[in-house]
């Protein structure tokens, strides 16, 4: 009898591990660029409320991100890329798996966040951006060969600023906020922090490089007094995104946006004068407006698609389709899954991928190079993950609704993905007795293996599959009548 309750309690505890499964905690940390889970592109705290299956720690899941700008007008967060000084990350006892496949410079994501009618203060940044507009429109200016540039931006503009050139963000947007996605290119970085800003406005909060210079230095260089100085040095105390309207930051307008210059005028100066001797040659031509010749934006919503079928869509941007990229060695690409679909295993020959989900949920899956699973994970809106060059991989949308998710390469060339299964696969151009032979089959039933999937690059769900949010109510079920079925003959025997 003891036997029987002894059996029963240990199928009990088995069965509640089947459903339980292995759940890594997320709520402790930030996991994209949004302030709040559900509020768009770039997600919030919280984990992704998916099950880990075997082996599969989510090693290539980028989850810490580091606050480096808080204001009332927005801020901005970064997640951090994976570098070469870092340990490999944890899994199995297979990190020397990955150790070696890492870029030495690593790239880093970024999310900037601004209300409406707000101003991301001029600076210059020891990285390059390419900036991708996920929700909102932006007027951006920034120096360009000597010339003040100003774009305008809108929902799915990609644009590039290169390290070291000024420049500004002001959300123009009427009453919505700004969502921006970066890219931050640490190849020229001073490898201070995840990267170092030299703000050319600023106040008391944040202080302008042009404050480090001695008082009698400073007004010598710019022909006036040093009260007249220290008025325009320490108006700004909103920090480095600030709004325009005077109601939220008492005094911001009136010194940055809406310039008095009457009464400046009639000294011969003006904060806006100012302002152009930092930033502008006025001998050159082009002056303040737009240079013929600068670098346009690239909206990729408006791209034809380079693949589609009813399963989906991608798009990638390469240096020949955008020429900025070319100078930050940076691809781009953006991905649409339907419900249940999946993206081909493929591998990345040429570039290590960094992608965010913007929308939707699914499952990523990544292979060492033994052919062992490194990762198998879920992901949701938010999200970010990184696969090293080389690692087979693939991502699968949640049957429950489809998936998109936005990314960088690390190579602006094109990208020619190898993919190992569908119509397009390597297997099938290199189907031929040499590759039967190595999987130690024959022809025949090689072709049958391999000619099965007629689509390709984006495939449809399994239709044995079960859906993501059934599957486990389904386990629950089938457990619990298991132990109703064994505990009945249980019960009989205590009768």
């Amino acid at each position: 009898m003891k036997m029987k309750l002894l059996a029963l309690l240990m199928l009990f505890f088995v069965s509640s591990s089947m459903v339980m499964g292995y759940r890594r905690g997320g709520d402790e940390e930030y996991r994209g660029g949004g302030e709040e889970r559900g509020e768009g592109a770039g997600g919030g705290p919280g984990g992704r409320g998916g099950e880990e299956e075997e082996g599969e720690q989510d090693m290539f899941i980028l989850h810490k991100s580091e606050q480096v700008v808080k204001t009332e007008g927005g801020q901005v967060r970064v997640v951090r890329g994976w570098n070469r000084g870092q340990s490999a990350p944890a899994g199995r006892g297979h990190q020397h798996q990955a150790q070696g496949f890492i870029n030495q410079n690593p790239m880093h994501i970024g999310f900037i966040t601004m209300e409406p009618k707000t101003l991301f203060i001029p600076q210059y940044i020891d990285s390059s951006l390419i900036m991708f507009v996920r929700r909102g429109e932006a007027k951006i200016g920034w120096i360009y060969q000597d010339g003040l540039v100003e774009k305008n931006l809108k929902m799915g503009d990609v644009y590039r600023i290169p390290a070291g050139s000024t420049f500004y963000i002001v959300n123009t947007g009427k009453g919505q906020r700004l969502q921006i996605i970066s890219s931050i290119d640490t190849s020229e970085s001073l490898g201070r922090g995840v990267f170092q800003s030299f703000f050319i406005g600023g106040g008391t909060n944040p202080s302008s490089v042009l404050a480090g210079f001695d008082p009698k230095t400073l007004s010598t260089a710019f022909n006036v007094t040093t009260s007249q100085l220290e008025e325009i040095m320490t108006s700004q105390q909103g920090g480095p995104i600030i709004y325009l309207e005077s109601g939220h930051a008492p005094g911001i307008m009136a010194s940055i946006m809406q310039l008095k210059e009457s009464e400046d005028e009639s000294q011969g100066w003006s904060w806006r004068k100012l302002l152009n001797s930092v930033w502008v040659n006025k001998g050159k031509k082009g002056g303040r407006r737009t240079k013929d010749g600068s670098p346009d934006s690239y909206n990729i919503y408006d791209r034809t698609p380079d693949f589609k079928n009813n399963y989906g869509w991608s798009v990638a941007l390469d240096e020949h389709e955008y020429t900025p990229l070319s100078h930050s060695g940076i691809g781009v690409y953006l991905v649409n899954l339907t419900a249940g679909s999946m993206m081909a295993p493929h591998v990345n020959p040429t570039a290590t991928e960094y992608g965010v989900v913007l929308s939707g949920a699914g499952t990523i899956q990544v292979v060492f190079p033994n052919g062992t699973l490194a990762m198998n994970t879920r992901v949701q809106e938010g999200d970010v993950f990184w696969v090293p060059r080389y690692f087979p991989f693939c991502q699968i949308a949640s049957r429950s609704g489809p998936m998109e998710f936005f990314g960088f390469t690390t190579s602006a060339r094109k990208n020619r993905p190898q993919f190992l299964a569908g119509a397009s696969s390597i297997l099938q151009t290199m189907s031929g007795p040499e590759l039967a032979m190595s999987f130690g089959v024959s022809e025949k039933r090689l072709r049958s293996l391999i000619n099965a999937q007629r689509e390709s690059i984006i495939l449809p769900s399994a239709p044995v599959s079960e859906p993501d949010e059934l599957t486990k109510e389904r386990r629950d079920e089938n457990i619990e009548k298991v132990i109703k079925n064994i505990g009945s003959e249980m019960i009989m025997g205590f009768d």
